[in-house]
């Protein structure tokens, strides 16, 4: 194992000024800065910042429960232990590191955990007052997560988890929860909200999600490994109390944003989704996910509400596809004559499909292919739609004439 004088100069902190750091370590210790225990382990001592939140403590308009049923959110995470996972099992984890992009030489100096217990939500911080006490904080935080069965992140499936995955492995550990199922929302966030919210970050969605508004205590997360590389240099911990506020902060909002997506996916037309796009992102994981008759329900909701223009269109689209793919073509030929009437190609086509398959109406067919390829000749549609449509449909239009020659007596 390195030294602490190699560690150090892994981080770029120069070695030789120890006294100095002694010195402002005594003065502004983050002992004395911060409530929290000096944790011992058998590979020594680690800094423990841990806080019980009662259960329904509100962050934001979310209370910090769960009790969301977890069916979809288990389908959605193709694991279905997440189902099946008790509220005591969940880790919800978050590090504070010194580089933003990983790597061998990125340490994890501050781990933030929450699990929930039965008074509450406990929130545990561990962190690296020095890189010699790597080893401890590892086995403090192994101990910690021995409850649990998934971890929950943001971002953590391409960054935390490896992360530490690196840490355990470079100290000779086996990573803890190697085989636990991982529930990154990240990615669940984008699939529900990057069509009406301009950013998807966790602090944005803590925000204009969950309606909790950081104080100005909080760190920008671009400034973290920095302000831990000075206090390395310098012993200084009074400006890691915003790094680790930031930290909380994540927790807190991981386990409410955890709580709200599973009811949101749970049950979308209960009322809670006040936005008519959000309805529209549900509906399309629902479809995604093969449960077309929840979808079907949620897009038909949502064409009711104000959605913008485009979304309307494409909302529409998909629905009718969905009936056809039902079997309810009543319902599709509805939604088709409807957006042939305002022009769209894609009805066209749709028609045109039904009456030569199903309905063997060739003439027919004809009539709204002929339709639709005197739309895009009109001098107001815009060329890519041309581009994409024309050679589809004068394909499309050479078969009808080829068929309805050869049935046509001489």
């Amino acid at each position: 194992m390195s030294s602490l004088s190699d560690r150090l100069k892994s981080l770029g902190v120069q070695v030789g000024a120890e006294k100095s750091r002694q010195a402002a370590r005594a003065n502004h210790p983050i002992e004395k800065l911060l409530q929290g225990e000096v944790r011992q382990t058998h590979y020594g001592e680690t800094f423990v910042i841990e806080e019980l939140f009662p259960y329904g403590h509100a962050h934001g308009s979310q209370p910090l429960n769960l009790t969301a049923p977890l069916e979809m959110m288990a389908e959605w995470g193709q694991d279905r232990r997440v189902a099946a996972c008790p509220p005591e099992g969940f880790a919800f984890l978050d590090t504070e590191t010194t580089g933003l992009s990983g790597g061998a030489g990125t340490y994890a100096f501050l781990v933030g955990v929450g699990r929930f217990e039965a008074d509450g939500f406990r929130l545990a911080q561990f962190f690296m007052r020095d890189p010699a006490e790597e080893p401890a904080l590892l086995a403090a935080l192994e101990n910690f997560l021995i409850p649990c069965q998934t971890v929950v992140t943001f971002n953590g499936k391409s960054f935390d988890l490896p992360l530490l995955k690196t840490r355990y492995i470079s100290n000779g550990a086996p990573p803890p929860l190697g085989e636990a199922a991982h529930l990154d929302l990240l990615h669940l966030a984008r699939r529900l909200w990057r069509d009406r919210l301009p950013s998807r970050t966790l602090s944005y969605l803590e925000e204009h999600i969950l309606g909790q508004t950081r104080t100005e205590d909080d760190t920008p997360g671009w400034m973290i490994p920095q302000i831990y590389l000075d206090y390395l240099r310098s012993g200084d911990a009074r400006p890691l109390k915003g790094v680790v506020y930031h930290n909380a902060m994540d927790i807190l909002s991981l386990a409410a944003l955890m709580e709200l997506m599973g009811h949101l996916l749970a049950d979308p037309l209960n009322g809670q989704v006040a936005h008519a796009l959000d309805l529209v992102a549900l509906g399309k994981l629902h479809e995604d996910l093969g449960f077309w008759d929840n979808a079907a329900r949620i897009f038909e909701q949502s064409l009711t509400q104000d959605l913008p223009p485009e979304a309307q269109t494409q909302t529409t689209k998909r629905l009718s596809i969905l009936h056809k793919r039902r079997g309810e073509m009543p319902n599709a030929l509805s939604l088709w004559w409807q957006a042939a009437a305002d022009r769209e190609i894609y009805a066209h086509i749709e028609l045109a499909k039904y009456y030569e398959h199903s309905q063997k109406d060739l003439h027919e067919a004809k009539r709204w292919t002929e339709a639709a390829l005197a739309i895009l000749n009109l001098p107001e549609v815009p060329k890519y739609e041309k581009i994409q449509w024309e050679d589809d449909l004068l394909h499309r239009l050479a078969r009808i004439e080829q068929k309805i020659s050869r049935s046509e007596p001489m």
